[in-house]
């Protein structure tokens, strides 16, 4: 059922509120970010305070990671990520207040921006539990046999969210205002808690409950370093998403580089999740799991040439080609990297390796959109996404040169014993 049936994952209900919270909290989230950028850019008009945004947000994912994957692992899935999605709302309501220009009038520029800052930075923390709750989760509202189907599906919600919340982050400060497009996010965000109440607790697989921290991280770190295709398909995605980061330069791109104001920034902020969510249901029909690690190389590197088309491009309409056609590449690049996760990951350690993932892929988000700020000062805009192109091309060849065992990777026979198993 798992390899003919694209609509297995979809016939437990559980797996169904599942993709409906995760939506909802992916929606809020893209969507509160655009919002956030635009809102500083436009308060400082320097490149540089886009990239203190991701970097306010991966301090605290990065050093509480590991912590949060031990957390996660030793308790029950489904209040945690009722606490993280709570903790979500009330850094809703504080950018909400912060964008009330009834509130901030009797406040300094500079204050409301370090405050901005702030309320970001607690919103790393939350991501640092985030991520390895919502993984766990995952395992356990499907059978080990439709995991493959429920990673697509999984990604592919996750991936409507960020389409269509950069796209309406863009629409709503033109038609509704930043206040106001803030107050809409915590709408999600309440939404989001009242269909994961739908879910009920779940068991605690892990063994070792109790047992000391620096133990429990320690295994968790050698089983990602022992696990060669994990290690190598987590290292490969960190440094294209590092240096191809040119999706946190948008702003000045929209409103410097093509001139197209706040809707043709939702546009092109949503035109990599589009290209990637196509892809994310096309392979609903046709898996990637066969020579998948052959695949995972080739559409990293499509993806280091697009951003270099869109980098060069002074064409809106190009850039939005371009941007789509990095969301495709790098919707193959997620799906087998999930899929590997999933299928190679033991229960009782998900909250640690998904923390790990978290360091080396989600955190590389928010660096590489420091990267971006800090090469984009020194070396200007289009010269600084030309770079991260580039460097994403040399890393995709250098890898496929020095690693033939990962170019041979293929996930039929761990696909197979677990339906054996099951």
């Amino acid at each position: 059922m798992a390899k003919n049936d694209p609509y297995a994952a979809l016939q437990y209900k559980e797996f169904n509120i599942f993709l409906l919270v995760r939506f909802a909290m992916v929606f809020a989230w893209s969507m509160q970010f655009v919002v956030i950028e635009w809102e500083v850019y436009s308060i400082t008009k320097n490149p540089l305070s886009l990239g203190i945004i991701g970097l306010m947000e991966v301090i605290p994912a990065v050093s509480l990671a590991l912590f949060a994957g031990h957390i996660v692992d030793q308790n029950e899935k489904r209040n945690l990520l009722f606490k993280c999605l709570l903790g979500f709302s009330v850094i809703s309501i504080g950018l909400f207040l912060l964008t009330w220009p009834q509130f901030t009038a009797s406040i300094s520029t500079n204050v409301t921006l370090n405050c901005i800052y702030f309320l970001v930075f607690l919103g790393g923390v939350v991501r640092a539990f985030l991520g390895p709750t919502i993984f766990s989760l995952f395992s356990l509202v499907v059978p080990k046999k439709v995991y493959p189907n429920a990673a697509t599906w999984s990604s592919s919600v996750w991936q409507m969210g960020a389409v269509l919340g950069p796209a309406l982050g863009g629409f709503a400060i033109n038609w509704l205002g930043v206040h106001w497009s803030m107050c809409l996010i915590f709408g999600f965000s309440l939404f989001a808690l009242i269909c994961l109440s739908q879910i009920k607790k779940k068991p605690i697989l892990n063994p070792n409950i109790g047992e000391p921290i620096l133990k429990s991280l320690k295994e968790g770190i050698q089983f990602v370093r022992n696990s060669k295709a994990v290690l190598g398909a987590l290292s490969l995605d960190m440094v294209a998403v590092l240096f191809g980061g040119a999706v946190a330069l948008l702003p000045i791109y929209a409103q410097d580089v093509l001139k197209v104001g706040p809707e043709g920034f939702g546009i092109l902020r949503a035109a990599p999740a589009v290209g990637a969510l196509i892809t994310m249901f096309t392979s609903a029909y046709f898996p990637l799991y066969k020579k998948a690690g052959l695949k995972l190389l080739a559409a990293i590197f499509g993806f280091g040439v697009c951003i270099i088309v869109f980098g060069l491009s002074t064409t809106f309409w190009l850039s939005v080609a371009a941007l789509f056609m990095s969301g495709v590449t790098d919707g193959i690049s997620m799906i087998i990297r999930q899929t590997i996760l999933q299928l190679r990951t033991p229960d009782s350690m998900r909250g640690r390796v998904a923390s790990v993932n978290s360091m080396f892929v989600g955190s590389s988000n928010e660096l590489g959109a420091f990267e971006s700020g800090l090469t984009a000062k020194l070396m200007g805009t289009v010269t600084a996404v030309v770079f991260g192109g580039s460097m994403t091309l040399i890393t995709v060849v250098f890898t496929g040169i020095i690693s033939p065992k990962f170019r041979k990777l293929d996930l039929r026979k761990d696909l197979q014993e677990h339906d054996t198993q099951n």
